[in-house]
């Protein structure tokens, strides 16, 4: 780092040494195994280098392993686990020395769906005892698991606070779902006061739907509604959608100037 300083506790890094750096756990995006070894034989390696020893070891590695649901896969080679359970694996070494902070990059990059899920509910579980960051670009992972979000743009954060917070700031935040049945639905939903847009979508048979994109915080489904109504529409659908972290982050690094 040429700027800047790493604080922990508000004590930098640079000054606590070997004991600030034993209270952070770390899994990197490309989770560093040995497909060679064992997973006993990689978990008391990365005991070896920790430092940690007789009953104390044994301790550790019963609690990352029961903690990790690893014991069906202890004794095979590392090479032939799955993407799911070789995480499963870099989180148990990541955990180990039972650190204050978990710091993870990109924990469920690669994973099928089902995987996800399962890192999910662990890191879910992990947070429950420690402070978990999670670093990554995947944005439903955001939504799903934490409870904080930071986004950074250009080396400076630009957002920071709850997560469903955040998301309701968003400009293209509030959308609402039409599907109805008549003549001139969306051109006349195009007219209505503080619609920004209306995006086609398919319907099925004689019925169009769309998406109205709306600017500011009014609810447009009453005047909708009325609209219908006076224009003698069958309305079939009609509800607000919620505002996406993709819309908040979209808006947040495409709004900011170059620092």
């Amino acid at each position: 780092p040429d700027a800047g300083t790493i604080r922990l506790d508000g004590v930098p890094l640079t000054d606590g040494g070997r004991a600030a750096k034993r209270r952070i756990g770390y899994l990197p995006e490309n989770n560093p195994l040995y497909a060679e070894m064992l997973v006993s034989e990689w978990l008391d390696y990365v005991a070896g280098l920790r430092d940690i020893r007789g009953a104390e070891r044994r301790s550790s590695l019963g609690e990352a392993i029961a903690a990790t649901g690893i014991e069906d896969v202890y004794h095979r080679p590392i090479g032939e686990l799955s993407k799911g359970f070789r995480q499963r694996v870099g989180l148990a070494a990541a955990i180990l020395h039972r650190p204050d902070l978990l710091v993870l990059d990109e924990p469920t990059e690669g994973l099928d769906p089902n995987q996800r899920v399962e890192i999910r509910r662990l890191i879910g579980q992990l947070g429950r005892e420690r402070t978990v960051i999670l670093s990554t670009h995947i944005l439903p992972e955001v939504q799903f698991t934490c409870s904080r979000l930071l986004i950074i743009n250009r080396g400076r954060i630009v957002a920071d606070g709850p997560v469903d917070d955040l998301v309701s700031r968003a400009k293209d935040g509030a959308r609402v779902s039409v599907e109805a049945a008549g003549a001139g639905i969306a051109d006349r939903l195009a007219e209505l006061p503080g619609v920004r847009g209306v995006e086609p979508r398919a319907g099925e048979g004689d019925r169009v739907r769309v998406i109205v994109t709306v600017a500011g915080a009014e609810d447009l489904r009453p005047r909708v509604f009325e609209l219908a109504k006076a224009s003698g529409w069958t309305l079939f659908e009609l509800h607000q959608e919620a505002g996406s972290l993709e819309d908040l982050f979209r808006q947040l690094t495409t709004d900011q100037e170059p620092a």
